[in-house]
């Protein structure tokens, strides 16, 4: 294979990009074992007593994550997001105002491979979430498990990252005055899998939790696409049925995890690597499915609105994907 290396003169501005990016990279797959690795060590150390009151705090705040965490403003407008936005680059597009006295359950697809547009948009104010919808915080959902690592569990959630489990859920759009926002990638771990340049199959179609908690809690549902957010990486062929995809659903069943194997380009060369394609993203917000609240929603209520938000979902696709190079004769999948 014939390696493309970076030139020697590039400017410091994407130069800066690159690094944002980079520890973008490391912070997704290699720092919460680093900040468990830590802690044990310091757990054996001398300074042993430092782990043992940071094992305190933790205790204490063992439940913050479930509880709408604790945004940081400081870090959601670190200037690294700003670079981590132009390496790509990334905008959040605004269909329709918001009203900040209801709570939404924003619809997220595609989950791509790292959720590079969901954390841009949702967990940093790069793309001017607030500016564009004042009086809303966005909160983005993540597996329970990662809030259990020591260190790493206190730095997601200054960005805004929660516990994607129903208590989590409940307590953000059942907050009396409104003004959160839950985003959801609908399709999750599973739904990686499937991530590359091109796809558009989205695991939707048996995702009804959300739609039973929006019933049950009256949360205002917006179906949310990131148009470009599956061209960052190419995937290895893992069709379903293959040995490759079936080790991939069990560990992902056993996990809790998905285990894409994606590549794309590096840093000083672009040829292979972990580091994502410089293409762009648009996430677009779409309009918002206005929902009644039912304490106890039936499985028809929920089939129902399920059936509205698919709707909605391919309409916002239809109508912009013009706007962002998809042909005519390419349409969503739900599977």
């Amino acid at each position: 294979m014939k390696i493309e290396f970076a030139p020697l003169n590039i400017p410091l501005r994407r130069r800066l990009q690159t690094a944002a990016v980079l520890q973008w990279i490391f912070s997704f797959l290699a720092m919460a074992q680093c900040c468990l690795a830590a802690f044990v060590l310091l757990l054996l150390s001398d300074w042993w007593m430092l782990a043992l009151l940071y094992a305190s705090w933790l205790w204490l705040d063992w439940d913050t994550p479930c509880s709408g965490g604790r945004r940081s403003h400081w870090v959601r407008t670190w200037t690294v997001w700003d670079y981590f936005r132009d390496y790509f680059p990334i905008t959040l597009v605004k269909t329709v105002d918001l009203d900040p006295k209801q709570n939404y359950i924003f619809g997220f697809h595609p989950h791509g491979v790292l959720v590079a547009g969901a954390f841009a948009n949702f967990c940093t104010e790069s793309t001017g979430f607030s500016r564009l919808f004042p009086g809303l915080k966005s909160h983005l959902l993540m597996l329970p498990f990662w809030f259990r690592v020591p260190v790493f569990r206190d730095y997601i959630m200054c960005g805004g990252l929660v516990s994607s489990s129903k208590q989590s859920l409940s307590y953000l759009v059942s907050h009396p005055d409104g003004g959160n926002v839950a985003v959801i990638a609908v399709g999750g771990a599973p739904e990686s899998l499937d991530a590359r340049p091109g796809a558009l199959k989205l695991q939707v179609r048996n995702r009804k939790g959300f739609i039973k908690l929006a019933l049950k809690h009256g949360a205002q549902l917006v179906p949310v696409f990131s148009f470009g957010e599956n061209e960052l990486f190419d995937q290895m062929d893992n069709p379903t049925g293959s040995p490759l995809r079936t080790l991939q659903n069990r560990l992902q069943s056993v996990m809790g995890v998905a285990m894409p194997l994606f590549h794309a380009r590096g840093v000083f060369q672009y040829s292979f690597g972990l580091m994502p394609y410089r293409t762009s993203i648009h996430t677009v917000v779409g309009k918002p499915i206005p929902v009644s609240q039912i304490c106890s929603p039936s499985n028809e209520d929920i089939d129902r609105l399920h059936a509205v938000y698919l709707q909605s979902l391919s309409d916002l696709f239809e109508q912009h994907k013009h706007d962002y190079g998809i042909t005519v004769d390419k349409h969503l999948t739900f599977i």
